[in-house]
This record gives structure tokens, sequence and C-alpha cells, in this order.
């Protein structure tokens, strides 16, 4: 606010620079969608680490790919990851009767069937004095995991209200059950366990989730649209749960719901191949059939990881490879930009000792032009990413979004400015604000510019940011629109080396 000069003297008046500073959004928090053995369902929790992910969703599980997917992806050099829960409809908590407390696991499943809860007594009358409850209807409550050793100790807790009411507490508290029905008194001390022979009290993991499981429905946030309740991601894996048949494949409508979906939200699906794809020949016939998708936001990566399992010891199996995949993806975005393909002899496949199908360099070129990003086994190297393009990566499709590298920086610069403009909204729509646009995003433009991002030897080959009476004429103006034109010139990888040799003549003496 201008200063209203009262009496002689200096007056000082600062005035703002107009400079907002743009910072540039996370390029690979990575969503996770699937079973797990324990877990909140259709609630997404953010980890850093395959510990946490072990501490809130049980670690490995056999019926569970996302268990694998996720442990390749910390193998890999992830780092942030999303992960939902989802269970299908018959999956069932356990249920603990501690006498006339009736306690229940925190979420669906059998490990819930692992609980002991012990009730002991309070003796101590100040205690009672001090909560202004009745010292006999005080009581300790222990909680137990049996299998895992997890272990959750409440003192001086009971069923009527106040302070240390119990249903308020364990809802506050605990990560392994919740009230079910609250007492009119106290449970009597001693141990109570789950009981085994009662089918209405076990926790069931419930069967292989179907595509209802998965899209569950937008407006109540749950399957793939419990992402809504977070902020940002990138990265989307959906690791196919397994079927009767033990082969995991995307059901239904999925593949098609889930590119809709990062389309939307400005992320990109990594495309787990179909287990029966047992050659190239198999990939490039049933492209078509099996994926149907050219989404610009998807890539496809073939052939699958093969393993040992550590929970059927150590027996080699056939696993998913998106997990693995997004991690690379995380390691280059950290050591070179979103920018570089995630792909070539930096690309390795940690933990990956074998791939399910060795591919040839001509089977490579086979499948390389349909938009099947293949993974192959080099001596020394080892196993490593060897393509970068979405599922517009066709070289029929002739798509400006053929490459994962460009795709990916796009959506990094629209979430970007679509974020960092927001202060725009309501300001004057004239010069002195379009000016201000042009700074400031001209300012983040270059940054990336500087970094290596674009083509181009200056920021004029480079990009572009106009904003001025050209982009928003009058007639916007009267509508309280104002247009903001970015350009950027990216950068292409070098998917293919060519080098000519030929022989010269020796000059001959004469």
């Amino acid at each position: 606010m201008p200063i209203t000069p009262t009496y002689p003297g200096v007056y000082v008046e600062e005035i703002p620079s107009g400079v907002r500073t743009i910072t540039g959004v996370a390029t690979s928090i990575t969503a996770f969608i699937g079973r797990a053995k324990r877990g909140p369902v259709n609630e997404p929790e953010t980890i850093s680490s395959y510990a946490d992910y072990e501490r809130s969703f049980g670690g490995l599980d056999l019926k569970s790919a996302m268990s694998f997917a996720v442990q390749d992806f910390y193998l890999n050099g992830g780092g942030a990851a999303i992960i939902t829960r989802l269970v299908h409809a018959d999956a069932q908590k356990a249920t603990l009767d501690v006498n006339v407390l009736v306690l229940q696991a925190a979420s669906e499943g059998e490990w819930g069937n692992n609980l002991k809860a012990t009730v002991t007594d309070v003796t101590n009358q100040e205690v009672a004095d001090s909560l202004g409850v009745d010292l006999a209807k005080l009581f300790n409550l222990i909680v137990e995991d049996a299998k895992t050793g997890a272990r959750e100790e409440y003192l001086n807790v009971s069923a009527v209200e106040g302070p240390r009411q119990i249903d308020k507490v364990l809802a506050d508290k605990s990560d392994l059950v919740t009230v079910s029905t609250l007492p009119a008194g106290r449970p009597p001390g001693g141990e109570y366990t789950v009981d085994s022979n009662d089918a209405a009290k076990k926790g069931i993991d419930g069967g292989p989730l179907e595509i209802g499981d998965y899209t569950g429905n937008s407006a109540g946030k749950k399957g793939l649209y419990a992402l809504e309740q977070v902020d940002l991601f990138n990265l989307l894996c959906l690791p196919p749960d397994w079927n009767e048949t033990n082969d995991p494949t995307y059901p239904g409508t999925l593949l098609a719901e889930a590119t809709a979906y990062c389309e939307k939200k400005r992320a990109m699906m990594i495309v787990d191949p179909p287990s029966e794809w047992n050659d190239m020949g198999d990939a490039r016939d049933n492209l078509d059939a099996d994926i149907g998708n050219t989404s610009k936001n998807a890539c496809i990566f073939f052939p699958r990881l093969r393993k040992p399992n550590p929970l059927r010891d150590n027996q080699k199996e056939s696993f998913v490879p998106c997990g693995a995949v997004a991690g690379v993806m995380a390691r280059t975005d950290a050591q070179r930009g979103v920018w570089k393909a995630p792909a070539g002899m930096e690309a390795t496949l940690r933990g990956v000792r074998e791939l399910t199908v060795g591919l040839t360099d001509d089977e490579n070129g086979a499948l390389n032009p349909l938009g099947v990003n293949c993974l192959r086994s080099f001596p020394v190297t080892g196993r490593v990413v060897w393509g970068a393009r979405t599922l517009r990566g066709a070289d029929q499709l002739a798509s400006e979004w053929k490459y994962i590298p460009i795709r990916r920086l796009a959506l990094f610069i629209e979430e970007t400015l679509f974020r960092g403009t927001k202060w725009v909204v309501f300001e004057p729509n004239d010069e002195p604000l379009w000016a201000q646009i042009r700074l400031n995003l001209g300012s983040f433009m270059n940054n990336l510019f500087r970094q290596g991002a674009f083509q181009g030897s200056t920021p004029k080959e480079a990009y572009f940011v106009k904003c001025d009476k050209e982009t928003t004429p009058p007639s916007d103006q009267d509508k309280g629109i104002v247009n903001i034109a970015v350009g950027f010139a990216p950068l292409k990888p070098a998917e293919f080396v060519i080098i000519k040799i030929q022989q010269i003549a020796s000059e001959l003496n004469v």
C-alpha cells in the first residue's frame, strides 16, 4: 500500500518485485494398487522404504503380486510410493472376544487370526480418582500379534465414558484392533484368542480381485479412485492379481480405465505383459488382442522377470516387471533428470537374475517398432531396460508422444505450471500481469534449459513463453481468460547409433 506522507522527512517503501519462484514437482512418486497381506483398505498410505511396507502391509505374500513389485521398486532405486490395498468382497476381519468386550482386527485378512489379548486388573486407587472412574471398572489391556511380535499396551482403560474410554483409545492409537462391541462392565482378567473354530470370527483374505474391486467408484473414492485422496502421483503400477488358474491378468476393462485415469491425473502407467507371452511371436501377434490400448500415458515392458521366490524355498518363478521398471525410472530421474530415457546400459535391473524370455537383436527389432519395450540380458552388464516408447510409440502411429522421456517431461512441465500459476487467478488481466507471467515461467523454463532438458544451444532455440495481447485479446479478457503459450524443443533419445566405416585408398607416390 502506498505511503501517505504526513510529515517532512524521508519515507521508505518496499515494492514487490513480481518474482514468484516456480518449483518443479516430484517426478517419480509411484502408486501401487493391489492385494496385500494386511493394512488399511482403500486408504492410500505413503511409504519411503520396503521396511515401511513390511510394517504396514505385512511384506511378501504368495497371494500378492504387488508385494514383490514394491520390493523390486526399492531394490532398483525407488523413493516415495503410495500403497493402496484392495480386497475382494468376501474378505473378513477377525473377531476377538475378550469376554464382554468384543474387539475386531484393524483390517481384513488371515493375519488377524494371530491376535491375542490379555486383561489385567488395576489396583491403584489414586489413578481411579484422578480419572474420575470407579476402580472396579478400570483394567489394563495388552494386544499382541503372535506371528510378528507386534505388541500394544493400554493401561488404566475402561468401558465407561471418560478420558480413557477403551473404544476411543484404540481408535486413536491402535494399529491392531478396534472395538466392535463396548460392554457396560469390564472384562475379567485372563488371556483371549481368536476362536479358530468359528467361521464367522476368523479373518479371511478373500478371493482374487475382480474388476469391481479395482475400479470401485469415483464418488466413494475406492479402488483405483482411492488415489483421489492423495495430492500427487506420477507413475501407476497395477500388478495383476492371481486368479483361479494362478495366472495374473488385468480383469475386464481395467487397463482402459486405468490409462484414462492416468491421462486425467497427468501420470504414466507401467503396463505388465500377460504371462502367456512366452516368446517374441506371442508379444507381436497378441499385442492388440491382449493390450488393445494406445494411450500416450502408458508404456509396456516385455518379458517378465524370473527370480527366486523366498516364500517357496527360492524356487524360480515369473514376476511382473512394473515395480522394477518404476524403480529404474526413479533412479534415472534422480541421477539424470526426467528428460533422460530410463533405458540403456545404466538402466540395470537390480535383483533380477534372469528374464522369462531371452530376446535377440532381431526379436528386439521386431517388437520395438510396435511400441513394446524390451528387457534384455547382456554379458557383463546384466539385465537392462532396452526400450523407451509409450503405447503410442508404434512407428505406424507417427505420434509426437512416441517416447517416454518426452511424454514424462511434458507431464512434469504441465503439472508444475498448473500448480505454479495459481497466484494468477483474480489478478488484473493486463500487461503488468502478463509481464510477471513471462518472467516467472521464463525463469522456470530457463532453469530446465540450463540443466539440459531441451534441444538447442540457446534459450530462444530451446523454449518460448508467450503471454501478451496477442494470446489474450480483449474478447478473452472480457471472459476473464488469460492465455499462456509455452513451447519446448524436446530431446529425443538416440535409439539407433549408426557407425559408418569405409576404407580409404592410400596415396600413391608417382
